[in-house]
C-alpha cells in the first residue's frame, strides 16, 4: 500500500465537511438538560465524555451529577447542525445559535444546568 505524503494528507483533511452547531446532553434521571454550541461538532461527545469521565467539565453541577449517576444516566443529542463552508466567523455564530436554543429551551433551575441570563 502506497504511504501519502504529509501534503496530501493535509490536503484531504481540508477537504473534510466541518459542522457547528448546538448539542444537549440530558439527564435522564432529574430531565435537567445541559446546552452548548461548538464551532466543530467532529467528535466532540467523545470529548464531553473524556472531560466528564477525569472530573474536569466546567460546569459543576454537570460534572457532579455525572460522578454520581454514571455516563448510564445521560443522553447526548446534536439540536442543530450548520456547514462551516461559508461562514466567516464560525465561533459568532455558534454563539448565536446558543443563545437561541438557551432562549427556547430555557434550561435553568430544575429544567437544567445553566444559570438564568442577567437581565
Amino acid at each position: 500500500m502506497e504511504k501519502k505524503s504529509r501534503k496530501e494528507l493535509q490536503a484531504e483533511y481540508k477537504q473534510l465537511k466541518t459542522y457547528m452547531g448546538v448539542i444537549k446532553i440530558t439527564n435522564r434521571t432529574n430531565g435537567k438538560i445541559y446546552i452548548t454550541a461548538y464551532p466543530n461538532l467532529k467528535n466532540r461527545w467523545v470529548t464531553i465524555q473524556s472531560q466528564l469521565d477525569m472530573g474536569m467539565h466546567m460546569n459543576r453541577q454537570l460534572q457532579k451529577d455525572w460522578n454520581e449517576l454514571g455516563s448510564e444516566a445521560f443522553e447526548y443529542e446534536v439540536l442543530e447542525e450548520i456547514d462551516t463552508e461559508d461562514i466567516s466567523d464560525v465561533r459568532w455564530e455558534a454563539k448565536q445559535l446558543e443563545k437561541k436554543w438557551l432562549e427556547q429551551l430555557q434550561p435553568y433551575g430544575d429544567k437544567g444546568y445553566h444559570r438564568p441570563p442577567r437581565d
